[in-house]
């Protein structure tokens, strides 16, 4: 098409914008720039602050166009030296080890086919439930709503019951460390003791069920 219709920095300001233009025309002349753009949801900025809140750092890892990658990263609140943009799948699954090899914990959240192999790598693959087949069956876990916001969710969800796990142990083997010996030089009566294993189970459960309790 010749653009002799059209001036060059219509495209350019679509560019600009972090919008893909897309030229229309007919009989050989551009006759107008269509600006495409996917809708940054409502709940991504609030999702990228709760990650941050967990002392996480959020990365945006794109197949699109710096420019468009840019103008989403700046709208939810991620840091420009955070964004890979105009990456293939296989250059995900790069990004994903190279974090990794830097020490760092990495959790993949995507949605589709470009991105099952970086789930499939990274040490957390959170798969979006309303995504693809694949992104499902690479991922460790699947986000039943399509929002960012539960990702947050799951990791505070995944760590409070680290948290529970953790506790119950420790209350378990402390009581068997301090009952044992007891129990060996024969200062234990067994009435006690199946009392007080009995007590123990019912607090392990107890402790377990406060998970219930989480919003």
């Amino acid at each position: 098409l010749e653009h002799a219709d059209l001036g060059g920095d219509q495209v350019a300001g679509v560019v600009r914008q972090g919008r893909t233009a897309v030229v229309a025309g007919w009989d050989g002349k551009a006759r107008g720039v269509l600006a495409v753009a996917d809708a940054v949801k409502e709940t991504s900025a609030e999702a990228i602050r709760e990650l941050r809140r967990l002392g996480l750092t959020p990365v945006l890892l794109t197949g699109d166009n710096r420019t468009v990658a840019e103008a989403v990263a700046e709208t939810v609140g991620i840091d420009p030296g955070n964004v890979y943009a105009e990456v293939l799948p296989e250059d995900k699954v790069d990004v994903v080890r190279r974090l990794q090899g830097e020490g760092r914990a990495v959790a993949m959240v995507g949605d589709g086919v470009n991105d099952a192999a970086a789930l499939a790598t990274a040490d957390l693959g959170l798969a979006m439930g309303t995504g693809t087949d694949a992104a499902i069956e690479a991922g460790d876990l699947t986000l039943v709503r399509g929002d960012l916001r539960v990702a947050a969710d799951a990791i505070r969800l995944s760590r409070r019951t680290l948290a529970t796990i953790k506790g119950n142990l420790v209350w378990a083997f402390g009581y068997n460390v301090a009952a044992l010996p007891l129990a060996a030089a024969g200062l234990l009566n067994p009435m006690i003791a199946g009392a007080a294993m009995a007590f123990s189970s019912v607090f392990v459960v107890t402790n377990s069920l406060r998970l219930r309790a989480f919003r």
